[in-house]
């Protein structure tokens, strides 16, 4: 398995053409065996490609395919968010952060999979079938981003769109072995983006070498008069770490985590102190809340997200012989998967006028007392790092009748979320039976060039 980095789409676009590389990235794609795509966009990127080769279209990105997660809208083909109820949905517009890279000359060749409306943690509940892990075909690939994840890893494109509401990019990158980041929350524009929860959504990118992540993240970055959430541009990458104190969370290293990652983190963490890095183990108890409040708030927002879609105002109708009432029924019942009705129900009960205090209410307050913790380290530590997930890329299937193992992949990468911090997942070497394990590095907000400078240090070490 050999990753392609942007410089090779860059010298293979010097020695060939931009439409040379692009039919390259295009027919890896047919080939798909790991159920990558859900959608190719071969005319719209090839005319593209063209006007790279004629000049009318230049930029740092010139000629350079990537893919979309499939919640991104875009130009060329369906945006379906893996979800049978946009299955038919052709948007008018794209995201910003589609236009960004298209300004800077990058061309999209088209949608990858994902968990439907990016709800789940392995892209199994892809109304498309689900994506095999880029290492195991055996195994999940992570999400929701996992057919960004998969894409990368295999050499199709070298950088690929995502989005992260509580670990949908660094888990599939952990699994993987490629690098993601969640950016700070409001770094990138989520305008034109399919929404789950608004209050974390956040957008990234997947891509195999962190100096690549940083370059796309200079791109996609800066505010968005369309999307009220967004900051002032602020990124500007770093040569090196302005600090080397460094805090590994205790709580991510205790009971409940697979002894192959723990050894594999704890090898980074040595590697590390060899670089001059000066690592303490740190405590955070309102970790151990953390996933309880994120499954109150979160689907609190995706069951508000979800309303419109009813078959009359939006999303493919159902049922349209029957009363009103049917069609609602009728088109809910044929557009959501059952994680998507999961969420949508919890979501509703914890809104619901006896229980909002009891549990949502209470659940934002814990919250608070989170990103409290975390900004009281933030002032004795540059960064915090621990693992991405307790275990490996699990076993098709494996957790598919137990939502509650399934929610507790999440358990390390959902804190981070609910304080808006940047965090990235970077590649740590991989357990005896080949599956890749990924170092989880926290940076305060707006710490995005930090955390990354932190990552190309590990990366280094690595050989990577």
């Amino acid at each position: 398995m050999s990753m392609n980095t942007i410089s090779h789409y860059k010298q293979t676009i010097q020695e060939h053409s931009a439409e040379y590389a692009v039919r390259e990235a295009l027919e890896s794609g047919r080939k798909d065996t790991h159920n990558v795509f859900i959608s190719l966009y071969e005319e719209r990127a090839l005319a593209r490609a063209r006007q790279v080769d004629e000049g009318t279209v230049s930029g740092r990105l010139a000629g350079v395919p990537f893919v979309a997660k499939d919640n991104f809208l875009t130009l060329g083909g369906a945006t379906t968010a893996a979800s049978h109820f946009l299955e038919n949905f052709h948007a008018p517009l794209q995201a910003t952060a589609v236009e960004k890279l298209e300004a800077e000359g990058a061309i999209c060749i088209g949608k990858v999979n994902l968990d439907a409306f990016a709800h789940g943690g392995s892209t199994e509940n892809s109304a498309y079938g689900v994506t095999k892990n880029a290492h195991d075909t055996a195994r999940v690939a992570g999400g929701s981003s996992g057919g960004s994840a998969v894409a990368v890893a295999l050499g199709t494109v070298p950088f690929a769109l995502g989005t992260d509401t509580g670990g949908s990019i660094r888990q599939p990158a952990s699994f993987n072995g490629v690098v993601g980041i969640k950016p700070t929350y409001g770094a990138v524009s989520r305008y034109g983006v399919v929404a789950m929860a608004s209050g974390t959504d956040t957008i990234g990118v997947l891509a195999s070498t962190v100096s690549d992540t940083e370059l796309l993240l200079e791109v996609l970055s800066g505010q968005d008069e369309r999307d009220m959430t967004t900051l002032p541009d602020y990124f500007i990458p770093q040569d090196k770490p302005t600090g080397k104190k460094i805090g590994l969370i205790k709580e991510f290293m205790a009971d409940g985590i697979d002894e192959e990652v723990s050894a594999q983190i704890l090898s980074a963490v040595e590697k590390l102190q060899s670089d001059g890095y000066e690592i303490e183990e740190v405590s955070m108890p309102m970790l151990k809340y953390a996933l309880a409040i994120y499954y109150i708030v979160v689907p609190a927002e995706i069951s508000s997200n979800l309303a419109r879609y009813d078959g009359i105002r939006y999303g493919t109708q159902k049922g349209n012989d029957g009363s009103l009432q049917d069609v609602y029924e009728m088109s809910r019942q044929a557009g959501f998967e059952a994680e998507n009705k999961r969420r949508i129900i919890i979501g509703s009960f914890v809104l619901s006028s006896g229980s909002f205090d009891a549990y949502y209410q209470k659940a934002q307050k814990a919250r608070t007392l989170l990103i409290r913790e975390f900004n009281d380290l933030f002032e004795r530590y540059d960064a915090l790092i621990g693992p991405v997930a307790p275990e490996t890329a699990f076993k098709i299937g494996q957790n598919t009748e137990d939502p509650l193992k399934m929610y507790l992949e999440d358990v390390m990468t959902v804190p981070p979320s609910l304080a808006g911090l940047p965090a990235v997942s970077v590649p740590v070497g991989k357990t005896k039976d080949g599956l890749p394990v990924g170092l989880q590095i926290i940076g305060k907000r707006r710490d995005d060039a930090q955390i990354l400078a932190v990552a190309r240090d590990v990366e280094a070490q690595y050989g990577q």
